[in-house]
């Protein structure tokens, strides 16, 4: 059976030794996010995750949700309701949102860390409390006042949840396609009208209102992306003063069965003529909409890490305890019939790879959260736009590649057990099952490349990465005469050369052929990825080194980093040759050729 026990060692060497998060959260104003008050939270959110989250991650699995057609209630597995409740009185639904609201105000950089836990502990679970977050952040920052008021003091206290409604039957990126309507009321409110598929948690029995954000066209909308406004759109109808009244005109038509996820209610939910409430101006709620999935794509990267983790931990386990067969050097326990298989070559390679793909993911990760505080709450306005500009940088990046390696994670996890890797006792089945969907929802891989190479690179003309290749150059000069850093600091310093040089050159040639974005794009994500990732285990090696951390703490840092740097970062290459070749080899076969 997998268990999951958080790796609060790794977690706190990111957080306090490398990202030095206490100074860091100090200049930003959060006076009460001492290492102290940070060092009981993570512990506290460890035992919750461990002794009460974890324990119903396979229960979710094989009982699933349970959905009543006739009345259109969704009801979650055995146990689920106790521990949201449990989270709910802990408080943890407002950990990191605004103290003038109900919420505990403790930096988003902490919150981050929190998320890995609780996805790692039981992912289908994660999903009805996540989407809470992005719509409180919408609503911070786009709704009126009253809506502030009324809707985000219960979804900061736990006691309603929110969705967002996006995806309709006809459209789901290209959302200038979508066909929900709100009418104009007498009293100000709207009529929505449409149907919205793939509603994560969008009918639940956790809470008793669930809080719908909905994108919809008005009367006099334009065409296209430019014609979408949001609304507020609650399960049970909200008056201006808070009060509470009827059933609002919205049900969940059908729960979705899916590969995995299966305690996770993915919903159809049909709005009939709904009461909902407009949030910011008309015909701009793509730009609020884009607040919440920003943060929700960055909590998608999370449950990728989180996953990963899970499944290196458990396979890292077996592989000493099953014995199989002996090493190739000759005999490592001679008293026993056999070796563990962790004397393998190749059981090495696929547990390294894991440790190399999770810990320089947790940095990765942590540093984007970190800069969600920094760009709100850094003093020098130029600092703000810096962590801003990084910030849209990364997250594709975190979204896209650390979702991609919870899944090749969890693949050689998996395989690790062999034969009983497929059995569903041993849970591993579960974990690659349920991490398959991160690459998917909250914009596919496809999508995310296309952000980065598209939007954050080309339109804004690459001012996130100048951000990170400063970071690297600032690293590399500072540790250019240690001789014992420069096997990774000399690869690094030409693979950021390499990396600016790729991107010049793309621009280049998209001038010409704008097809060469598209067809970049997923190898540059990549390729990003990577090299983001030597960065972070170059600095770790540093870091460690200089610490007073046990010997056997400092070996798996250095170790780990070499096996990235000559097994891993070796990838780059591949995905440089295929974007040099541009997008002939995508394009020039006939559509009907692809049929033979």
């Amino acid at each position: 059976m997998s268990t999951y026990h958080a790796p609060l060692t790794d977690i706190r060497f990111a957080l306090h030794d490398v990202l030095q998060v206490e100074p860091l959260f100090a200049s930003l104003g959060f006076e009460d996010a001492g290492r102290e008050t940070l060092d009981a939270v993570l512990d506290e959110c460890a035992r919750l995750c461990e002794t009460v989250l974890a324990p119903l991650n396979r229960i979710g699995d094989e009982v699933g949700v349970s959905f009543d057609k006739a009345t259109g209630a969704v009801t979650t597995p055995t146990g689920f309701k106790d521990a949201y409740d449990q989270f709910v009185e802990g408080g943890w639904t407002g950990i990191s949102a605004p103290v003038e609201f109900g919420g505990m105000g403790l930096p988003h950089g902490i919150g981050i860390c929190l998320e890995e836990m609780i996805d790692a502990a039981n992912l289908a679970w994660s999903n009805f409390p996540l989407l809470s977050h992005g719509a409180v952040n919408a609503l911070h920052h786009h709704g009126e006042d009253w809506q502030k008021d009324v809707f985000l003091k219960p979804l900061i206290a736990g006691t309603w949840t929110g969705t967002m409604c996006l995806t309709e039957p006809q459209c789901g990126t290209d959302l200038g396609l979508l066909k929900t309507r709100a009418e104009p009321q007498a009293d100000g409110s709207y009529a929505i009208t449409g149907t919205k598929i793939f509603i994560t948690a969008g009918e639940h029995d956790l809470t008793d209102n669930i809080i719908h954000l909905v994108l919809a066209r008005l009367p006099d909308a334009p065409e296209g992306s430019r014609g979408i406004s949001l609304f507020i759109v609650p399960k049970m109808q909200v008056g201006r003063d808070g009060s509470v009244g009827t059933r609002n005109a919205v049900r969940c038509g059908a729960v979705e069965h899916k590969m995995g996820i299966h305690g996770s209610a993915t919903c159809v939910m049909n709005f009939d003529g709904a009461q909902g409430y407009l949030i910011g101006h008309p015909h701009k709620g793509l730009m609020a909409m884009f607040t919440m999935m920003n943060t929700a794509r960055l909590g998608v990267g999370i449950q990728g890490l989180g996953l990963a983790t899970r499944a290196y931990e458990n396979a890292l386990r077996y592989a000493r305890e099953r014995l199989q067969s002996r090493a190739l050097s000759g005999a490592k326990l001679p008293s026993k019939p056999a070796d563990p298989i962790l004397v393998q070559p190749d059981v090495r390679r696929m547990l390294l790879t894991c440790k190399a793909l999770t810990e320089g993911g947790r940095l990765l990760a942590y540093h984007a959260g970190s800069l969600v505080d920094s760009a709100a709450h850094a003093q020098d306005p130029l600092a703000r736009k810096q962590a801003d500009d990084l910030l849209g940088f990364l997250t594709p990046i975190v979204k896209g590649c650390l979702t991609e390696w919870g899944n090749e994670c969890t693949y050689h996890a998996l395989q690790c057990y062999g034969g009983h890797g497929y059995i569903a006792e041993h849970g591993m089945e579960q974990l690659a099952r349920d991490a398959r969907i991160t690459t998917l929802y909250e914009g596919t891989t496809g999508i995310q490349a296309l952000d980065l190479m598209g939007r954050k690179t080309m339109q804004l003309q690459g001012a996130g990465l100048r951000v990170f290749l400063g970071m690297i150059e600032t690293f590399c000069t500072t540790h250019a005469e240690d001789v014992a850093l420069a096997e990774f600091v000399v690869p690094l310093r030409a693979k950021a050369a390499e990396w600016q040089q790729l991107t010049r050159s793309i621009a280049e040639r998209a001038a010409a052929d704008p097809e060469e974005i598209g067809a970049a794009a997923h190898d540059y994500l990549f390729f990003s990825g990577y090299v983001a990732l030597a960065y972070w285990w170059a600095r770790s090696v540093a870091v460690a080194e200089a610490s007073a951390r046990p010997e056997t703490f400092k070996a798996g840092k250095r170790e780990t980093a070499r096996f990235y740097f000559t097994r891993i970062l070796p990838r780059t290459l591949g995905h440089a040759a295929a974007i040099a070749s541009g997008p002939a080899s995508l394009l020039s076969i006939p559509d009907d050729a692809l049929d033979s």
